[in-house]
């Protein structure tokens, strides 16, 4: 059983950076392949971006290219995301996940970012 406890979010205005954590505990965190996800407030979870358990692939959704970057720190479970050049549109919760080739994903319970204009 994997848990996953997100941090690193808060209040900003359109144009600002921020970077969220993503702690696991209870798995062996390099058999995962991990990522974020964004729900914006009365939509549906949508992908953000994932990284491969060592860390050289990555994949990005078309909208969060060239502004967010994911990676990870096997040595500390922990699993980032950079998010620059801010928009009021990247307001939501946003989810840490993780995923081996035999396992249903687990999810973090999400950390909150809110962008003002």
């Amino acid at each position: 059983q994997v848990q996953l406890v997100e941090s690193g979010g808060g209040l900003v205005q359109a144009g600002a950076s921020l970077r969220l954590s993503c702690v696991a505990s209870g798995g062996i965190f390099n058999a995962y392949r991990m990522g974020w996800f964004h729900q914006a407030p009365g939509k549906e979870r949508e992908f953000v971006a994932s990284i491969s358990h060592s860390g050289m692939s990555t994949l990005y959704a078309d909208s969060m290219k060239g502004r967010f970057t994911i990676s990870r720190d096997n040595a500390k479970n922990t699993v980032y995301l950079q998010m620059n050049s801010l928009k009021p549109e990247d307001t939501g919760v946003y989810y840490c996940a993780a995923k081996s080739s035999t396992e249903d994903a687990y999810w973090g319970q999400g950390t909150q970012v809110t962008v003002s204009s």
